[in-house]
C-alpha cells in the first residue's frame, strides 16, 4: 500500500534533483535570517547555493549544543506570527532545544506519518491507541496527527497506567498501538499472565522512543502474535516519521525527500559509503519554519546498499546500534546496553525487566545486571536459578569479553517502565 507513490517510489536522479533544489531553498532562507546566518559565520562558512549533493559535505555539522545556543529562536527563519506549534526535546537539564512548526510544516509532518502507517498496512478500518506521552515529547502528537490523517479512529491514551490501557484496548478493539519497546514488555507480560490474548484484536504495535534489539522484537512478536514495526525520529527533525520499517522488516526507510540523510566516522566526521557503520547526520530541507542541515545525532547506524524489495526508492538505514554517548567503558572495553539486552532477550527463562549497574570497586570499574526471571524459577530447584545464572554470564562474557555480575530477581521487582526505559545506573562516581 502507497500513500503517495509518486513519491514513494521517485527515481534516483529526479530524488536528487528534488534534494538539491529544497536545500538551496533552505539556504537562502538562513542567509536571509541574522541569528541563523551568524551561526554559519562563526563556523567561517559563507553561504551560497550548492551546484551539487556532493558540497553538502562542506556545511560545517548542526549540534543540539548549537540549538542551545541560539535559544529561544535564533534559528527560526519565518516570522513568529506564522509559527503555530513548538516542541522541547525531552533533555532533562541544561537550556533545552526549542523546534518550531507554521501550519505547512504540521500538515506535511503528519502525511509523512500518514505514508508510514500506510506502508504497514493500516487504513481508517483501524483503530489506533497512542500509548506513547502527550506534550513536549513529539512522539505522541506526531502519530496522533498522522494516524487521523489517514482516517484511523485515535484513542490518545498517553503514557502509562496500564488496567486503563488493557480496558481500552478490550473494549475498543484496538488494532494498533504505539509503545516504547521496553512498556510494551511490560504489557505483553501481563497480557500473558492473565492469558487475555485470544480477546484482542492488536495486530501491529509500532516501536520508537528508544533502541531495542531483533531478540526483544521477535519476543513481543511471538508473545502477542502481532507484527512489530522499528521506527525512528527525533525531535530536531520534527519527531516521529522520519524514517519507518516497511513489512519487509529490514530496515527503515528515511523519506529522503524531507531528509538528507549521511553516516559519517565518529572521530573525523568524513562521511562514509552505504553499509559502513557510522554516526547518523541528518538534515530537515523541507521544513518551513526552521530547517537544520547536517544535525549530528549521535545515533549509531548503516544505510543498506541494497533496494528494497517493497519497491521504495528511499534507502533504509539500520536498526540503530545505540548512541555514541551511549557507549560506556568497562576495563578498557566499549560496551552498548543494546548488546546486553540482545543476549538476555533470547533466552526465554528470563522476564521483561533488566537493568545494568556501572560502580566502582577501588580503581576497578564493576558491571552488574539485575534480571527478573520467569516466577516458576523460584518455585522448583534452585539449581536452575544457578544454571541460569552460569549461562547468562557465559554468554554475556562472550559478547562483552568481561565477566558481569549476574543477579536474578523475581518478577515484579524492578520498576516497571511506562516511559522511556532507564537501562544503565551509573554509579561510578559514588564510593563503593
Amino acid at each position: 500500500m502507497f500513500w503517495d507513490k509518486p513519491l514513494e517510489t521517485i527515481d534516483c536522479r529526479s530524488l536528487q534533483i528534488l534534494q538539491l533544489d529544497r536545500i538551496n531553498t533552505a539556504l537562502e532562507r538562513i542567509a536571509a535570517t541574522p541569528g541563523y546566518k551568524s551561526f554559519y559565520d562563526s563556523k567561517k562558512y559563507k553561504i551560497k547555493p550548492l551546484s551539487s549533493l556532493e558540497q553538502m559535505k562542506d556545511l560545517p555539522f548542526t549540534t543540539k549544543q548549537d540549538l542551545r545556543n541560539s535559544y529561544p529562536s535564533g534559528f527560526l527563519v519565518t516570522d513568529m506570527e506564522k509559527v503555530v506549534r513548538m516542541h522541547s526535546s525531552s533533555g532533562t537539564t541544561g537550556i533545552p532545544t526549542v523546534i518550531y512548526h507554521t501550519k505547512n510544516d504540521i500538515d506535511n509532518w503528519s502525511s509523512l506519518i500518514a505514508r508510514c502507517l500506510c506502508m504497514i498496512g493500516m487504513s481508517d478500518k483501524d483503530v489506533f491507541q497512542n500509548m506513547m506521552t502527550y506534550g513536549m515529547f513529539t512522539g505522541g502528537l506526531g502519530l496522533h496527527y498522522g494516524a487521523e490523517k489517514l482516517g484511523a479512529m485515535v484513542i490518545p491514551a498517553g503514557a502509562g497506567n496500564t488496567e486503563r490501557q488493557l480496558k481500552f484496548i478490550k473494549d475498543f478493539k484496538t488494532t494498533v498501538v504505539h509503545i516504547t519497546p521496553s512498556y510494551a514488555l511490560h504489557v505483553s507480560e501481563i497480557i500473558e499472565q492473565r492469558n487475555l490474548l485470544d480477546g484482542l484484536s492488536l495486530r501491529i504495535a509500532l516501536m520508537g522512543a528508544e533502541p531495542y534489539t531483533e531478540a526483544t522484537r521477535l519476543k513481543l512478536e511471538e508473545r502477542l502474535r502481532i507484527d512489530v514495526i522499528n521506527s525512528y525520529g527525533l525531535s530536531e527533525m520534527n519527531g516521529p516519521g522520519v524514517a519507518f520499517e516497511c513489512l519487509e522488516k529490514e530496515g527503515m526507510h528515511v523519506w529522503e525527500d524531507n531528509y538528507y540523510v549521511e553516516i559519517v566516522d565518529t572521530k573525523t566526521g568524513m562521511p562514509l559509503p552505504d553499509g559502513e557503520e557510522g554516526e547518523l547526520v541528518l538534515s530537515a530541507i523541507n521544513r518551513e519554519a526552521m530547517p537544520i542541515l547536517r544535525y549530528r545525532t549521535h545515533d549509531l547506524a548503516f544505510i543498506y546498499p541494497e533496494r528494497c524489495a517493497c519497491g521504495r526508492t528511499h534507502r533504509k538505514i539500520s536498526r540503530i546500534k545505540g548512541r555514541t554517548d551511549d557507549m560506556f567503558i568497562i576495563g578498557g572495553v566499549n560496551i552498548f546496553p543494546s548488546q546486553i539486552e540482545e543476549v538476555l532477550m533470547k533466552l526465554p527463562q528470563v522476564g521483561s525487566n533488566y537493568v545494568i549497574i556501572l560502580s566502582k570497586k577501588g580503581s576497578l570499574d564493576k558491571l552488574s545486571v539485575r534480571i527478573e526471571v520467569n516466577p516458576d524459577l523460584f518455585a522448583g530447584d534452585l539449581r536452575h536459578l544457578t544454571q541460569l545464572k552460569e549461562t547468562i554470564t557465559r554468554k554475556l562474557r562472550e559478547e562483552i569479553l568481561i565477566n558481569p555480575t549476574i543477579e536474578l530477581v523475581e518478577p515484579g521487582s524492578l520498576p516497571p517502565s511506562q516511559g522511556k526505559a532507564v537501562r544503565v545506573i551509573d554509579n561510578r562516581d559514588k564510593t563503593v
